[in-house]
């Protein structure tokens, strides 16, 4: 059981191992597009955290996280290796640091046996995904419907993440391709919409009531189209769920990386405080500086601050 000190605790931090990093200049990659040294710095980035007022990481790889390009052999052993090294980091900050586990996605019984070996582990308290690669929504299809049994099974909430490259763009390069970085800005939100809409008309939070879902980035443009989804339901559109559409909003969480407070109160209003998690993206490009600003900026009651801050991540994470 992790003490946890003082601070928020942030459920959308990235980071990419030495250990990790080196094996992918090996393979004639980088980590991800920047890379701040404080991605592999624990003691620098701890001293960052306490000036921010930041108690605890959920350490997990960025988008540029290697599943979509990396020969299967390889992509076992970079899993291995971050898993590795996020244990260490835990067993060496017990009250700074946790990790999401790291999963050779391509091959579901590889992810399958990877998540064997660390389920368990000290640190280890969540499973982080991609949204989807190539446009392939994997997650969906039978094959993985194991993974995600086991994962409910285990207590570990899926920490969903979209991937970087071209081949990843939300519909395609030669929409959201180009300098502009609009495959971020508005892929991303996109992707998690995507997502989250998915898993309900699937049927799949029925099929597995006990599976916790963080949806980064605020949900994306998910809160704000979930009424437009549910009324397409009610004018025909075919779902799997058994349940009112607007209940099945609650059962994701969602981070608190909104930017403009207006949106992150809509989603407060929308969802609730018992919902929604720091999250930051540090230490990628879209990132904050000071990560528990924007709820601290709306003046909430004392309790809906707490909750936000730390205390639906402690129990999520089960802390």
């Amino acid at each position: 059981m992790a003490t946890i000190r003082t601070g928020s605790i942030d459920a959308h931090a990235h980071w990419a191992p030495e250990a990790y990093a080196s094996y992918l200049a090996q393979l004639g990659h980088k980590p991800g597009t920047t890379q701040s040294p404080l991605m592999a710095d624990l003691p620098a980035r701890m001293k960052w955290m306490d000036s921010r007022g930041v108690g605890m990481h959920l350490l997990t790889l960025s988008g540029g996280m290697p599943w979509q390009w990396a020969p299967q052999d390889a992509a076992n052993k970079l899993a291995r290796i971050v898993n590795d090294a996020a244990i260490a980091a835990h067993k060496a900050y017990p009250d700074r640091f946790v990790a999401g586990a790291a999963l050779p996605i391509r091959d579901p019984a590889a992810a399958m046996k990877e998540l064997d070996r660390v389920a368990g582990a000290p640190g280890m308290r969540a499973v982080h995904l991609p949204n989807s690669i190539e446009g392939r929504d994997y997650i969906f299809e039978p094959q993985y419907l194991p993974l995600l049994a086991h994962c409910e099974e285990l207590g570990y909430p899926l920490v969903f993440h979209p991937l970087d490259g071209v081949e990843n763009h939300y519909a395609g390069p030669e929409r959201l391709g180009g300098p502009s970085f609009i495959y971020n800005a508005l892929g991303f939100p996109f992707e998690t919409a995507t997502t989250a809409t998915k898993f309900i008309l699937n049927g799949l939070l029925d099929r597995f009531p006990k599976l916790d879902i963080v949806l980064p980035h605020s949900g994306g443009c998910f809160p704000y189209v979930a009424g437009r989804i549910e009324h397409s339901l009610a004018r025909g559109a075919k779902a799997d769920i058994k349940l009112p559409f607007r209940e099945y909003i609650r059962r994701f969480h969602y981070d608190s990386l909104a930017y403009y407070p207006e949106t992150l109160r809509f989603m407060v209003d929308l969802i609730g405080s018992d919902r929604i998690v720091i999250g930051t993206d540090n230490y990628a490009r879209m990132d904050v500086d000071q990560p528990n600003a924007l709820v601290e900026s709306l003046k909430l009651p004392a309790a809906d601050c707490e909750r936000m801050l730390y205390g639906n991540a402690k129990k999520l994470l089960r802390l």
